[in-house]
């Protein structure tokens, strides 16, 4: 192993990417066949690494992808991480993101392994050095590229970062929330009134007077607690959990609500400190 002490950040960069460009200049020199990304916080199992490169030379991939297993284990990350996952895959489904022809391309920045032909098509890490949402974005290139890219789920692969509070949580969801939106307020009103109609409402008129409306209202309570399960099993928590969906809906609403807020204060992307998507003037 070689530790890089990297050098000072350069304008344009966000502080993740320079670093990965750090690594990536000094390990360049010995024409690897690929990059392997990963966070420090993350503990791999002994054959991630030979799973990931088996499935890249088997399928021919130039990206691959594993979204390693959060914590799960405290109040607000029961009620709020399985929720993370749910509304990830909903933007991002593994299988439209593996298909040639659809247009959607996400990766986990947790873990990515990355074909260093693939990198060098791209025109490398400064391809997508201010973007703030980088492992999506760098999926995308590559998938534009017309590199193949896939994405999938890993219990093996954990994440040991815990959140202790619902405020670390809310500011995971804000860093890159009003990014994903792409800095439009219309498109946020769209996604808040969207949530609060699709998950909220239900919830609300479950307990209206009239029996034709909390009855379909019910329904559809049980119809989003069902979609939920499954990711609510793959933590590995209790199925009471599920139907707290709607609580965990209004929390990602009012993150993003905060998220926006930030950008236009100029201290949007918060990442160790630093605003990296400053509201534009």
């Amino acid at each position: 192993m070689t530790v890089v002490q990297a050098e000072k950040l350069q304008p344009g960069w966000t502080g993740k990417l320079w670093a990965l460009q750090q690594g990536v200049s000094t390990a360049e020199s010995k024409r690897p066949d690929y990059f392997w990304f990963t966070d420090a916080d993350i503990e791999h199992a002994p054959d991630t690494l030979q799973r990931l490169v088996t499935r890249a030379e088997t399928e021919r991939l130039n990206l691959t992808s594993l979204m390693v297993l959060l914590q799960a284990k405290t109040i607000p990350e029961r009620l709020l991480i399985p929720a993370f996952l749910y509304f990830f895959l909903m933007l991002y489904p593994p299988q439209w993101i593996a298909e040639t022809k659809s247009k959607n391309a996400g990766a986990a920045g947790g873990c990515i392994l990355l074909r260093r032909e693939a990198l060098e098509r791209i025109g490398g890490i400064s391809a997508i050095r201010s973007e703030v949402i980088d492992d999506c974005a760098l999926a995308r290139t590559v998938k534009r590229s017309g590199g193949a890219i896939w994405m999938g789920l890993t219990r093996k692969s954990v994440s040991l970062r815990a959140y202790t509070s619902f405020g670390e949580i809310r500011d995971l969801i804000a860093r890159t929330a009003f990014t994903q939106l792409k800095y439009s307020a219309v498109v946020l009103l769209v996604t808040v009134v969207g949530m609060l109609l699709t998950y909220l409402v239900p919830v609300v008129l479950t307990f209206h007077v009239q029996p034709l409306v909390w009855r379909l209202s019910l329904i559809a309570w049980a119809l989003m607690t069902l979609t939920y399960l499954p990711t609510v099993r793959f933590y590995q928590l209790s199925p009471l959990w599920a139907p707290l969906l709607p609580l965990a809906a209004a929390y990602y609403s009012y993150a993003t609500c905060l998220s926006a807020v930030r950008y236009w204060m100029g201290r949007g992307g918060q990442w160790k400190g630093r605003a990296q998507a400053p509201a534009k003037t």
